[in-house]
């Protein structure tokens, strides 16, 4: 079974968790990670492009010549896509660029992406996180003390005062349990548990 450090803010191991194999020690499949990533920058995509097409240009009502007998190509409105000044063919229109997978690709994604980050030593476990009052420096302190580059920390429930000491942090993000998804964890580098937090996505992955 896999196991992990369990470490204090002072960077001091105060014990060891047992993780569960199929969560931490499941092959990594990339295939699935794509799918869920490509599925998430596609849900993020505003799709409000637009262009004119004839119909929505401005003018071109009357036709510019008659029909036969000036020896010129027969035109019907100025707004016709091969002139200056008239509508796009073709052009982007809005729409949603969104697409779903299936669940259980979306939990094999997140226990893929779990493992490898597992097997790159790149999983951290802190006992707890005490904060009694905001302070971004006192965060920072600790994020230095681990040496973390860029972090994203998982957290078992509503923590106001360390959600709030660590927005200003350019490479710190901070997500509830029930938030953590493929995009994030490829995103980071590092990943830090709270130790509640580290039963709750096991319990959500097996369900």
């Amino acid at each position: 079974m896999p196991m992990a450090d369990v470490y204090n803010i002072e960077r001091q191991k105060v014990s060891e968790i047992e993780l569960n194999g199929f969560v931490f020690g499941s092959d990594v499949n990339q295939s699935v990670i794509y799918e869920v990533v490509r599925m998430q920058q596609a849900a993020r995509r505003r799709g409000t492009a637009a262009s004119k097409g004839r119909s929505d240009v401005s003018g071109g009502g009357k036709k510019p010549w008659r029909q036969k007998g000036t020896g010129r190509a027969r035109v019907g409105t100025t707004r016709s896509p091969i002139w200056r000044g008239g509508g796009i063919v073709f052009g982007p229109h809005p729409r949603d660029y969104a697409f779903k997978v299936h669940r259980k690709v979306k939990r094999k994604a997140l226990v893929s992406m779990l493992s490898m980050k597992y097997n790159e030593n790149l999983i951290f476990v802190l006992k707890d996180f005490p904060m009694e009052q905001i302070k971004t420096k006192v965060f920072r302190q600790v994020i230095d003390k681990f040496e973390w580059n860029k972090v994203l920390f998982v957290i078992d429930q509503s923590r106001p005062i360390l959600e709030m000491s660590s927005r200003n942090l350019k490479n710190v993000k901070m997500v509830r349990y029930e938030g953590i998804n493929v995009y994030d964890l490829l995103n980071y580098c590092e990943i830090v548990f709270l130790e509640p937090s580290i039963k709750k996505v096991e319990e959500a992955l097996l369900s």
